[in-house]
């Protein structure tokens, strides 16, 4: 019996081994993508896989015909069988039992990518498909004679969005078809009625046709039974014996071997888990105990010896049930250990963060003391005698490394924490000698800030409601009456960048012409500034005036270079060479020619802003091609913005802009000390960061990318190319952000130190929000989802290092290309 199959795990080597149904084979043919083909013939165990795959050049999603990826298959399928006749060792394999054929069609989908579901190319490809199937079924009865001992099964590992993604929970990505047909399989039965919450049969006028829904991890055990091997061991589908036309007797032995194999893996779960815990420690799976595992499966043979085979397959089907039951129980039985371990070490270390701020800043906590007193020996020593407690407590159960980082770690934060005892008390003391209504109220304003931007995760249009708020922030201020046209400046781009989370998800709605406009918008504005640089300087430097024409030639082609890539892509013609290389020129020079421009800080800024404008054109098919544009100019507002509050709080004198330099900054911690107002700003960073992050999308759900950002710089699939690509695009707002940051403190002389703990807070107290967020249940969009939005968080800091980094290297540093610096002699 031999089965065909388009079935997709993965376009990688999975990094946990684990049983396939291959393995189980005599012989297993393939055919299909080298990504794919690669982790089933390195996977199996004896060499009985035959994998043929097409070169990975041929996956251009803009190829003139991408139909041949199925086309190849087809062909490499029918020659395989016309050279089996000359060939007595292929013969005897293929007419052996036990043997799989695996057809990979790749070609719909990248059709689906490239041109849309609703394209006439993924129509035709559809059509083609379904032709070439007819012919490969016809191929096969052909060389066995007809002899009724071949099952076809045809299904897809994902669907796809109207907008050409997938990897998300929506059900055109989700629901995917299964049809299956030849031996062992049913014939189609015609029914009267029957309910289901789509319209699928409505749509495809299969209403009177009984429809079966199965899982994807079942057809892994409907094709080893078809075929008659052993389920893959590591397979937790359950056997869909409905859809079989064979004996009621086979149904219920294969249901109670399914049964049997998934208790298996229930019992090795459950043993590896109960030897790595202390005796009295351990709470077995009560719904599946030993005792009722064995009344279970004693049952079940008994109804088959009956001839009960109804009963038998429902008793297995509620054991299989079970099993899995006590699988999710025994995988997550350490959650809560962990989970605590996890928020001690949260706790603590934004408990320590918020004492550093304290004790640092006396205008915080006037009255605190700032004398350093010796710790006690006593709570070094109990913090000791704990950790070698947790330690042995650990080694005893045999516990995983992962296990000591999360239990050990928490134990110095919190000795650090406890260190600064006299600190705790004297602002305690500090807090019950005033009045408690400003504290309580900032507490409150912080708490609802952090909600917001954690709500913001799940809901974009929060970040518009919290941008429309900002917009109000110069009427509670002075900042109205004095800096009236920065104010009004601050409120329009406030209220224009509102209007992107309100807009759907990137790639959605290509429009090229979006992506000109907004080339079109940043030379405009070249002009602008270009005029008002020249009318500032006297003598202007050539150098300067070469550099910024040389930027605005960057940005015209870029708009050249997406025009003409477009059309050829439209044509079929591919990525023109000329436009491949301009890109990757101009994406290699946006990080050099910054470093050309002056340090003054608004020439460095939009030196910054040009070249990485170029760069992101190139990246864009929409609306968002206008995101890092506006954003860039709310940044500068920004910037002006906070030097006039500089007067209002009396700190320093206002300079001018335009004789700051970067080259001037550097930690300025012992300038000033850190003020309620630092919080402030503080939370704008992290909720512009935030907002840079899903202003044009939700970056936490993959089918947010559209592969077709990157068609200026490549068309072949590459994964890893593509992906690192898509990153930059991500990243380019965070640099905006945090190059006009390093204006802010430099122009309000910032502690950068204390401004960093307070970005650690409050990621930190988001995190904590996202950690008991986390999903292992639900939908792929659902559990996917939960865990981005924790690891986003998380990650926040090590990028606010990353890109607190390149913008220091953006903003400060300067080359020398046209001579030598000039030099005076007193």
């Amino acid at each position: 019996m031999e089965i065909l199959g388009h079935h997709l795990l993965g376009w990688k080597e999975n990094p946990v081994e684990f049983d396939f149904l291959f393995n189980e084979t005599n012989y297993s043919w393939s055919w299909g993508s080298p990504d794919l083909l690669v982790m089933f013939s390195k996977g199996a165990k004896r060499n009985n896989v035959f994998p043929c795959s097409y070169d990975a050049s041929s996956e251009d999603f803009g190829a003139q015909d991408v139909t041949k990826l199925d086309t190849w298959v087809f062909d490499n399928v029918k020659e395989l069988f016309r050279g089996a006749r000359n060939n007595q060792s292929l013969f005897s394999k293929l007419n052996e039992d036990k043997i799989v054929f695996f057809l990979h069609l790749l070609g719909i989908d990248t059709n689906g990518h490239a041109h849309r579901p609703s394209s006439r190319d993924y129509l035709d490809n559809i059509k083609i498909v379904d032709d070439g199937l007819k012919e490969i079924e016809s191929t096969l009865k052909d060389f066995y004679g007809n002899d009724e001992k071949t099952a076809f099964i045809f299904t897809s590992d994902h669907g796809m969005t109207d907008w050409g993604s997938h990897g998300a929970g929506h059900p055109s990505e989700t629901n995917t078809p299964f049809v299956t047909w030849g031996a062992g399989i049913k014939y189609p039965q015609r029914v009267s009625a029957q309910k289901f919450d789509d319209t699928y049969l409505e749509e495809w006028k299969l209403e009177n046709w009984k429809r079966h829904d199965v899982n994807q991890a079942d057809i892994a055990p409907l094709m080893a039974s078809l075929i008659g091997v052993p389920f893959p061991l590591n397979s937790v589908g359950i056997l869909p014996v409905d859809i079989l036309n064979t004996t009621d007797l086979f149904k219920a032995e294969s249901m109670f071997t399914n049964a049997v194999q998934i208790l298996e893996q229930f019992k090795v779960k459950m043993t590896q888990k109960k030897e790595a815990t202390l005796s009295f420690l351990f709470t077995p799976f009560k719904s599946l105990s030993d005792s009722k595992q064995i009344n279970i499966l004693r049952k079940a043979r008994s109804y088959i010896k009956q001839k009960k085979y109804d009963e038998a397959v429902s008793l297995c089907k509620e054991l299989i049930n079970l099993a899995l039951k006590g699988l999710s129980y025994y995988h997550t039985y350490d959650r809560f250990f962990l989970g605590f371990n996890v928020v001690l070490g949260f706790v603590g270390w934004t408990s320590y963060a918020s004492l550093l701020i304290i004790k640092s800043h006396c205008n915080l906590t006037i009255g605190v003391s700032k004398e350093v007193k010796k710790p006690s020996h006593l709570l070094l020593c109990s913090f000791v005698a704990l950790g070698l407690l947790v330690a042995l407590f650990l080694l005893l159960q045999a516990c995983p490394w992962t296990y000591y980082v999360y239990c050990l770690l928490p134990l110095p934060i919190w000795y650090a924490v406890l260190r600064e005892f006299p600190v705790i008390q004297d602002f305690v003391t500090l807090l019950l000698t005033n009045p408690p209504n400003h504290f309580v109220g900032y507490l409150l304003l912080f708490i609802l800030g952090v909600e917001v931007l954690v709500v913001s995760f799940f809901y974009r249009y929060m970040l518009t409601a919290g941008l429309i708020a900002f917009a109000g922030w110069p009427f509670i201020t002075p900042l109205w009456t004095r800096a009236k046209s920065t104010s009004l400046s601050w409120i329009f781009f406030c209220l224009l960048l509102a209007v992107f989370p309100l807009m759907p998800v990137v790639g959605r709605k290509p429009d090229i012409f979006l992506v000109m406009g907004a080339g079109l918008l940043v030379l405009l504005l070249s002009l602008l500034v270009l005029t008002f640089v020249i009318r500032r300087k006297n003598g202007f430097v050539n150098e300067e005036l070469v550099l910024y024409l040389l930027q605005m030639l960057s940005v015209v082609v870029s708009i050249c270079v997406v025009y003409g890539t477009h059309n050829s892509l439209l044509k079929k013609q591919g990525l023109p060479l000329t436009n491949q290389i301009a890109s990757w020129i101009i994406l290699a020079s946006s990080l050099v020619i910054p470093l050309l421009s002056s340090p003054i800080l608004f020439d460095r800024l939009f030196s910054i802003l040009l070249s990485l404008m170029s760069t992101y054109l190139l990246l864009s098919t929409g609306y968002e091609a206008l995101f890092p544009l506006v954003l860039s100019c709310l940044m500068f507002v920004w910037i002006y913005m906070e030097q006039e509050t500089l007067q209002q709080s009396g700190i320093s004198c206002k300079q001018k802009l335009s004789t700051i330099q970067f080259a001037c900054n550097t930690d300025l911690t012992q300038f000033r000390d850190f003020s309620l107002d630092d919080i402030r700003r503080a939370f704008f960073l992290v909720f512009f960061l935030v907002t840079a992050f899903f202003g044009t999308g939700n970056i936490a759900s993959v089918n947010s990318f559209d592969l077709a950002s990157v068609y200026c710089f490549l068309t072949v699939f590459s994964p890893y190319m593509m992906g690192a690509l898509m990153i930059w695009k991500i990243l380019i707002p965070f640099v905006f952000v945090m190059c006009a940051f390093e204006a802010v403190q430099l122009t309000t002389q910032l502690s950068s130190k204390s401004l960093f703990l307070m970005v650690i807070i409050i990621s930190d107290v988001m995190a904590l929000h996202f950690f008991f967020l986390i999903k292992d249940f639900g939908s792929w969009l659902d559990i996917g989802t939960s865990i981005s939005h924790y690891v986003i968080v998380m990650s926040m800091t090590i990028f606010l290092m990353f890109l607190n980094g390149l913008a220091q290297i953006l903003t400060t540093k300067k080359l020398k290309l046209w001579g030598r610096p000039k030099s005076h002699l007193i």
